[in-house]
């Protein structure tokens, strides 16, 4: 039987699991019918966005979620402020993180200003609006998945993340599929997530 693949675009407030918790919404409300063996890979947190794949494919799984494999991942990133091109250069070079309670210096990323802002959906609830205070939008494309790793970044140059959509996981993307939609995929998303740039 042919291994299942599909790209869903998570929205706001979304375990990324399938048993139910404490009222939340989880996987098992868009995927009511899906066979057991297939998993998400790796997770989004509940309040991030976008792509999560699933699927039973546990060699592609393992590739994915090996840090031997560095695989480049972007995140559409809006920050508190007008983020400046020396925040971006520190980005890029590495910042110093908290990871498991010890001072982590994170692999060299690329962060690029998105202007004019991405064109993405309003968020639901809407990110909080100060009149006084601008916003920004950056691409960040990292190699690793530290916990909350993208948070952790942004406040560490002093531009805080107000929102963060997982955009791309090697050439697969979320475009066209809107929030709570899914592509269903056959194997050649393989060669796609394999990527080493995209």
């Amino acid at each position: 039987m042919p291994h299942q693949y599909i790209v869903f675009n998570k929205p706001f407030q979304v375990l990324s699991q399938f048993s139910p918790e404490a009222g939340k919404r989880v996987l098992a409300d868009f995927f009511p019918d899906l066979p057991k063996a297939v998993y998400p890979v790796g997770r989004l947190d509940f309040d991030s966005e976008g792509l999560l794949l699933l699927t039973d494919d546990k060699a592609l799984t393992n590739y994915l979620l090996n840090p031997m494999f560095a695989h480049p991942r972007t995140y559409w990133v809006q920050v508190d402020g007008a983020i400046t091109p020396e925040a971006c250069r520190e980005l890029e070079a590495g910042v110093v993180i908290a990871v498991d309670g010890k001072p982590y210096r994170t692999r060299p990323a690329k962060a690029v200003l998105l202007d004019p802002p991405p064109d993405v959906l309003e968020r639901n609830p809407p990110v909080r609006f100060r009149k006084s205070i601008p916003t920004s939008w950056l691409a960040l494309t990292l190699t690793e998945g530290k916990n909350r790793q993208v948070r952790k970044m942004t406040a560490a140059v002093g531009f805080p993340t107000l929102r963060l959509l997982r955009h791309s996981v090697g050439g697969v993307t979320i475009a066209g599929i809107p929030p709570g939609g899914f592509n269903q995929c056959g194997t050649d998303i393989k060669d796609l997530l394999m990527r080493k740039s995209g």
